[in-house]
Parts: C-alpha cells; sequence; structure tokens
C-alpha cells in the first residue's frame, strides 16, 4: 500500500462508501490523510466511575446487564451498565440495534462519552466503547479528531479507515530541507501527519498544527518569492520623470492633492523610471483617490511614447474610468489620445481603435480584460492599470512581454483593504501603498444600526432623503427567497418597496441573474437618476461612482463581512451629500462585536483587520472565491510563525536549494505562482 492507492482497497469500503468518499474528494490514501480534522474532542484521560463529573469522559470498566427494547415511534434502545471496582453507571444508545451483540461480558473495554443528566437520570448517552488491549485506541481514550461529515461519511469511519494506513504515514517523506526542520524545531512531516490524526497529548497537537501550518505558508511564501524573482529578473522599459509635466497636471486639477496622494504618485514615478517593471498595488477606501493617482502615471508613461492599459472589471465601470480620466488630462497632449475599448463597441468601430492602438496613435486605452487578447497589438504597452484586481498573473505577464519585448509596469488599484499579515504572505511579491486620507470633497457617510421590527423612522428619514432629490440602494444577501435563511431577498424587497415604503418613486431591481446588458441598462438609468431606489445584491459592490446617492440600506447585515460591508457603504457619502448608511439586522438580538465596530469606526483597515481575526482570510474580499489559500492549519494571524516561515524562504534561497528535490512541495508552490485573477 502506498499513498497512490484507492480507498476502495481499504477494509470496510464497498462500493457505496468509496463512491461517498469520493463525493467528498478522497478517492486515494493521500487524499484520506490529507483530510483532516476539523475539531478535537479530549478523552484522553480515563476516569473511575466514582470520580465522574458531568462533560465528557473516559472509563476503564466491564459491561454488564445489556438489554434492546423498542421505544415508541420505532426508536431502538440499547442499554447496559458500566461498571469497576468503585461504581456503576448507565449507558444508553439510540438506533444501534448492533450494539447489543457485539458486547462480551467477560472483557475489560475503554468507554468515551458525554456524562450528564438524560430525563432525570445520570447516564453516558451514544458511547464509544473498544475493547482493552495492547493496540492503541482509535475511538476512545484518547484526544478524538472529528473530521466534517455528511449523512453517509461519519468520524467513525475516517478513524477507522486511517489507522489502517498509518504504515504509509510512518513512510511519508520530508517536504522540507533538514536543516529547516531541526532549525525551527519542527517535527518530521510523517510526525506531524500522524499527530494531526491521532495525537497523544495537546503538546503533540499543537507541534503537528504547528508543523503543517508551516508547510501552508512555506509554499504561499515561495511561490510569492519566486514571482518576485520573476519581476526583477525581467526587464522593463524605463519612464523619466519630467517635473514640469506633474506640475502642470497638479496646476489644473480643481482640488488639492492630498499628502497620501504625493507620496504614492512620488513612488511609482520612483518605480516607473527603472528597467525593473513596477509591480504596485495601491489599496485606498473608495473615494480617497486612486484614479487620480492613476491619470498621474499614465500621464508620464504617455508622455514618454508608451502606452498604458486601463482595465476595469465591468464595461459600466471601464466607461466610468474613461470619463473621468478624459476630464483630468483634458488639459494635456493627451487629449484625443484616450479611447474606451468594450465589448459594446460596434465592429466597424473597435478595428478602426484597433488600428489606431498598433500605430500608436493612442496613448491610454480603458476596458475590461479583453483589452489584452491576442487581437489587440500592444507593441508599444508601457502600464497595466487594473482596478479592483490585487494583483496580475505571471502567465499573463509573460504573454505580454512577448509580444512587446518588454515586461510592461503594472499597478493595481483595490478599495478592499489588505491585512498586514496577507500582504506579507500572499501579496509579499507586490510593493504595496496605502492612500489613508481622503479628499476634502468627499462628506463621508454615518453608520446606523437597524433593529428589523423598527425600520419606520428609517423609512421616513429615507424619504426625505429621496424628496430632496437624492438617491438611495438597497442591498439584499439573496435574490430570491430561501427556505434555508429567513431573510430578506432583493426580488421579495424590490415587490414590497414598490407597493409600501417607496411606492411613490421609481425603484429598479439589479442581480447577478440578469444579462450584462440588462444590468448595463439599469445601472446606467441609476447613474442618470432615472431610477430613486436601487435594490441590489452585492453586485453593486464594486461599482460606479453615483455621487448623488445618499443613502444605503443593507438587509441581513450580520450575514456580510466587515470588509465588504464597508465597501458597500463607500458607495455613498462620496461627493458633498452626507451618506446614511443603515444596517437592518436578521433579528432583533444585541448587536455582535462585528457590527458595533463597523458602526463604530470609518477607518477599512481597522476592519479588515478584525474581520481576518474572527472570521478568517476568506471574510477578506476577493480571497476565498479564487482558491488562493489552502490555510487549513495555518493562522494568518499567526505573527511568530509567518516571521519563521519568511526567515526559513530567505534561507532555502540563499542556502541555493533546489526546489525539484522537494517533489512533494515543488508541484503546490508551482500551481500557487500561476494564481491569477485575470482569467
Amino acid at each position: 500500500m502506498n499513498i497512490q492507492t484507492s480507498v476502495g482497497e481499504l477494509k470496510g469500503v464497498g462500493s457505496i462508501n468509496q463512491e461517498h468518499l469520493t463525493g467528498i474528494g478522497i478517492k486515494m490514501v493521500e487524499d484520506l490523510i490529507n483530510y483532516f480534522p476539523r475539531r478535537y474532542d479530549d478523552y484522553s484521560h480515563v476516569t473511575k466511575i466514582a470520580d465522574l463529573r458531568p462533560g465528557l469522559v473516559s472509563l476503564k470498566a466491564q459491561l454488564v446487564e445489556v438489554k434492546q427494547h423498542y421505544a415508541r415511534r420505532g426508536l431502538h434502545i440499547t442499554e447496559a451498565v458500566a461498571q469497576d471496582e468503585s461504581s456503576r453507571v448507565r449507558l444508553v444508545w439510540f438506533n444501534q440495534p448492533y450494539r447489543a451483540n457485539s458486547i462480551k461480558s467477560d472483557r475489560a473495554y475503554y468507554i468515551s462519552g458525554e456524562f450528564g443528566l438524560q430525563r432525570q437520570r445520570l447516564q453516558i448517552t451514544n458511547p464509544n466503547i473498544e475493547q482493552v488491549d495492547d493496540a492503541p485506541t482509535a475511538h476512545t481514550a484518547r484526544i478524538l479528531p472529528t473530521y466534517r461529515e455528511n449523512k453517509f461519511i461519519k468520524s467513525v469511519l475516517i478513524r477507522r479507515l486511517i489507522t489502517q494506513v498509518m504504515d504509509v504515514v510512518d513512510k511519508l517523506p520530508e517536504t522540507l530541507p533538514d536543516w529547516i526542520v531541526k532549525d525551527y524545531g519542527l517535527p518530521s512531516y510523517a510526525q506531524a501527519i500522524q499527530g494531526i490524526h491521532f495525537p497523544n497529548s495537546q503538546d503533540e497537537l499543537e507541534a503537528a498544527r504547528r508543523r503543517l501550518g508551516f508547510d501552508e505558508l512555506f509554499i504561499v511564501m515561495m511561490a510569492v518569492q519566486l514571482i518576485k524573482d520573476q519581476t526583477t529578473a525581467a526587464k522593463a522599459l524605463a519612464v523619466p520623470f519630467k517635473q514640469s509635466l506633474a506640475v502642470d497636471f497638479v496646476a489644473h486639477l480643481p482640488f488639492k492633492l492630498t499628502d497620501s496622494q504625493r507620496k504614492i504618485i512620488w513612488q511609482i514615478y520612483k518605480d516607473i523610471d527603472s528597467k525593473q517593471p513596477m509591480n504596485r498595488l495601491v489599496e485606498g477606501d473608495v473615494g480617497s483617490g486612486k484614479t487620480v493617482v492613476a491619470a498621474m502615471a499614465s500621464l508620464m508613461v504617455a508622455d514618454a511614447g508608451l502606452q498604458v492599459a486601463f482595465i476595469a472589471p465591468t464595461e459600466l465601470l471601464a466607461q466610468q474610468h474613461a470619463e473621468t480620466m478624459a476630464k483630468l488630462l483634458d488639459h494635456s497632449e493627451l487629449k484625443g489620445k484616450l479611447a474606451l475599448l468594450t465589448g459594446s463597441v460596434k465592429p466597424k468601430a473597435k478595428q478602426e481603435l484597433k488600428i489606431r492602438l498598433k500605430n500608436n496613435e493612442l496613448s491610454i486605452v480603458v476596458g475590461t480584460h479583453a483589452l489584452l487578447q491576442e487581437s489587440v497589438d500592444w507593441h508599444h504597452l508601457g502600464l497595466i492599470i487594473i482596478d479592483e484586481q490585487h494583483r496580475f498573473g505571471v502567465e499573463q505577464r509573460q504573454k505580454l512581454h512577448v509580444r512587446a519585448g518588454h515586461m510592461p509596469h503594472v499597478l493595481c488599484l483595490t478599495a478592499t483593504p489588505i491585512p498586514r499579515s496577507l500582504a506579507l504572505t500572499v501579496y509579499g511579491e507586490l510593493d504595496i501603498s496605502v492612500l489613508d486620507q481622503s479628499p476634502a470633497i468627499r462628506a463621508g457617510t454615518n453608520t446606523t444600526i437597524i433593529s428589523p421590527n423598527s425600520t419606520a423612522q428609517m423609512f421616513t428619514a429615507v424619504n426625505e432623503q429621496l424628496k430632496n432629490g437624492r438617491q438611495a440602494y438597497v442591498v439584499c444577501p439573496l435574490i430570491s427567497d430561501s427556505e434555508v435563511m429567513q431573510i430578506a431577498s432583493a426580488e421579495q424587497t424590490f415587490k414590497s418597496l414598490n407597493q409600501k415604503e417607496f411606492k411613490n418613486w421609481r425603484v429598479g431591481l439589479l442581480h447577478g441573474r440578469l444579462k450584462s446588458d440588462q444590468k448595463d441598462k439599469i445601472m446606467r438609468d441609476f447613474v442618470n437618476h432615472k431610477i430613486d431606489v436601487l435594490v441590489a445584491t452585492t453586485v453593486i459592490e464594486v461599482g460606479v461612482d453615483v455621487s448623488n446617492a445618499s443613502v444605503m440600506i443593507i438587509y441581513g447585515a450580520d450575514h456580510f463581512g466587515l470588509a465588504q460591508l464597508h465597501q458597500l457603504r463607500g458607495r455613498v457619502g462620496r461627493a458633498e451629500h452626507k451618506g446614511h448608511c443603515y444596517l437592518v439586522m436578521s433579528d432583533s438580538s444585541a448587536p455582535s462585536k462585528r457590527m458595533q465596530a463597523i458602526a463604530g469606526t470609518t477607518n477599512g483597515f481597522e476592519l479588515a483587520e478584525l474581520d481576518l481575526e474572527l472570521r478568517g482570510p476568506g471574510a477578506i474580499y476577493g480571497i476565498r472565491q479564487h482558491g488562493e489559500l489552502d490555510l487549513r492549519m495555518a493562522k494568518i494571524t499567526d505573527t511568530r510563525l509567518i516571521a519563521e516561515v519568511r526567515d526559513a524562504v530567505k534561507g532555502f534561497k540563499s542556502h541555493g536549494e533546489n526546489l525539484l528535490q522537494y517533489k512533494q512541495i515543488a508541484g503546490k508552490i508551482d500551481k500557487a505562482t500561476k494564481l491569477t485573477y485575470l482569467n
């Protein structure tokens, strides 16, 4: 038997169980040993019956007075008495008819389960039992792992199967260099797998978690280092800094740049004035002035005779970026050299635009990621700006490198704050700049938590805003009603608001099931104030700038992550009109720590850190969706472990290690280096 052996060859796995195991991703022994427990119950302390206290307990006793019977409605009950030299206790199993025949009264058993009062009687309910012999126990008298289960596959089966493959586990090869294992005091990989499934102590369990977490972070951070090395080794075209150009641009702005904008623009100018490709991410709250930064970078690149591709996630947002960029650059020599290229551009116009681009008659082209298709000739491409994408994949860079003969500089923009620990691990190949000041023209937003039974006052206030000519968003977690989640759906809310609270206003509905042209039309109608109230799902999270919108109502707000809520409320209060965000809870319970935090602070970075702490990395927008983090053991908030792994990655490089020697992780690292947000 080895890690490639089919689980179908294990004892107790028939064709039906094999099918169910395949359904949860367990096809081979390798999948089985990497199916880590989700929690543990400590039954390792074996107690005398006379010393029992309510809770999880383990005994060593004989079983006597075994009997079975059926209760009402066909419920099968097996009862027994456990006895040792100190006392006796009752055991009860429900719907386990095989128990009675399997128990031998002349044998000693380990018994583990929950001891407590049931129907006025002290008993242990549905305990696991195993005969006492020389073999290690799998289900009793130990720290007991519990796995992700469904109605077909239970933890008892998983534990039973894993005990059969421990010889394979013992022979697992090391995944890291011996010096890393030694220098950082790690157990071997085989010991860690053994310890994660069947730990003999809490210390052994923690050591296993630390070792496997070390491996997970090492894979992510090594991939990040390789991406950084590839970028550093590539050659870009240097863009010389022209002070007069920057001064003239700033002089024509209708507002004053923040100190934060000035600092980041200077960082970008230094980056692009180099033959090493820029790889910078600018993060800042909605309305913090990222587009101005992008415009100043584009101006310098275009003046050097190179071209800029500005990529937005949607056609509508691309159109708005094109309009904003055109206004910002209207006074410059780039007037007339900026174009919008999206799927809705007519074929003839699109072909003419591509010809102008090929002949270097266009300096800046804004569009969706279709801009990077093979049919678009980017021979003079100097800079790629990507909005709301955290990074630009290695493979896309290489394709453009081949076509242009050089590696373009890359500037990513995002309104989603990235916690520092994520920045150090997942995004370590990026230089990150933070726009932590908002322009004076932004009025800001007040946030109020609303009980679902106390919305009347909220609707009165919103109607006043609408009477004053403002507009409102109403966001729901679901498109349609759900039997599982009893929370407001967009379709039902749209119907209700149309008939009641906003019956005198023009109400629109926007969600992901609509066709692209329908979504674009509805959003354009909202932008042009043909719609007063827009009921939507989170499709508006990364949306266009509707400065006249001053109200954001979020139903079922407690079902959203803090980063997501913060980004949603950033849709309002973007100009001179004060924003009002109402967080309508799912029930009348007291607001959680998370909800109090979102209502009490407007600092997106503080909220992102709290979301990471409370909900894990998947709560940060755009991470779990792309399958980027497979961190089952590592805690991304464990700064000490992160620091150790960073040190180990540097040491791996300085030791001149060859990654191909470590096949077990080399493939995972290679896969991680190819992660991209632009598929």
